[in-house]
């Protein structure tokens, strides 16, 4: 139960500078600053198929399968958007 409150404590803290880090991010270098996000979490569908993949226990499985699928979105989305900032710099 102790190590379960220390990693929630740690998760609350990371999305509370997370939250700070990302709204002083200006505009202008929102789209740019995704498309280095994607990367980061394309690593993280790789991670998570591979724990995932050892898991034994179906709770873990099932986390597992959630971080997948959000990652998935996560990375299709960036793309969606890179390529959508991409089309304003091309020529008609």
């Amino acid at each position: 139960m102790g190590e379960l409150l220390i990693l929630l404590y740690i998760f609350v803290l990371a999305t509370l500078a997370g939250k700070e880090v990302i709204s002083k991010v200006p505009p202008t270098l929102h789209t740019p600053l995704m498309s280095g996000a994607n990367a980061i979490s394309g690593i993280a569908i790789i991670g998570a198929l591979v724990v995932t993949g050892a898991a034994n226990a179906p709770w873990v499985k099932v986390l597992g399968t959630a971080g997948i699928v959000m990652a998935t979105i996560n990375v299709v989305g960036g793309f969606m958007v890179t390529d959508r900032m991409l089309q304003m710099f091309r020529k008609r």
